[in-house]
């Protein structure tokens, strides 16, 4: 373990990003499930401490927590993307992802993206990621993490236009 990944680091980061790693997996359909998830995610965050870039906790995490997402969801057979009914207390109502998962019209236009395209748009709107943080998320270069977002705005765009 390095000097600097220790548990001081380790609760910097939870403190820091452990909200932002619950809205993460809330607004993706874990909704009762996002506060166990989130913390699955940051025991991954501890045993693979060494191994995450400094500076790019954040991008690791949101990586780490689609991955935790994604079991779960294959044990659970999937849910929809927005049929979010409960309610989580850490996720404010006023939270403009909020406002889209309750709109139908909005909730349409998602579904219809293909995955890669949803979670680039969802990375960017939602979670703030831009440039090399969006990069690291997706795990490319920045190159075509621009490309990519480039071309989901495109396709996002069409079926805006599609369902108006």
């Amino acid at each position: 373990m390095t000097a600097a990944h220790d548990e001081q680091w380790f609760e910097s980061v939870f403190s820091e990003h452990g909200k932002a790693i619950v809205k993460f997996l809330y607004r993706r359909g874990a909704y009762a499930e996002a506060e166990d998830l989130a913390a699955e995610t940051f025991v991954v965050l501890w045993r693979k401490r060494d191994e995450v870039p400094d500076g790019a906790e954040l991008p690791w995490l949101y990586k780490t927590a689609g991955l935790t997402l994604s079991n779960w969801f294959r044990k659970k057979k999937s849910l929809p993307l927005g049929d979010a009914t409960e309610s989580l207390d850490s996720v404010d109502s006023n939270d403009p992802a909020s406002l889209v998962m309750e709109n139908q019209g909005m909730r349409t236009v998602l579904a219809e993206l293909s995955e890669r395209d949803r979670e680039i748009i969802l990375a960017v709107a939602w979670e703030g990621l831009t440039g090399q943080a969006l990069a690291d998320y997706l795990g490319v270069s920045r190159n075509a993490a621009d490309v990519a977002l480039s071309r989901a705005r495109k396709r996002l765009e069409e079926a805006i236009a599609r369902n108006t």
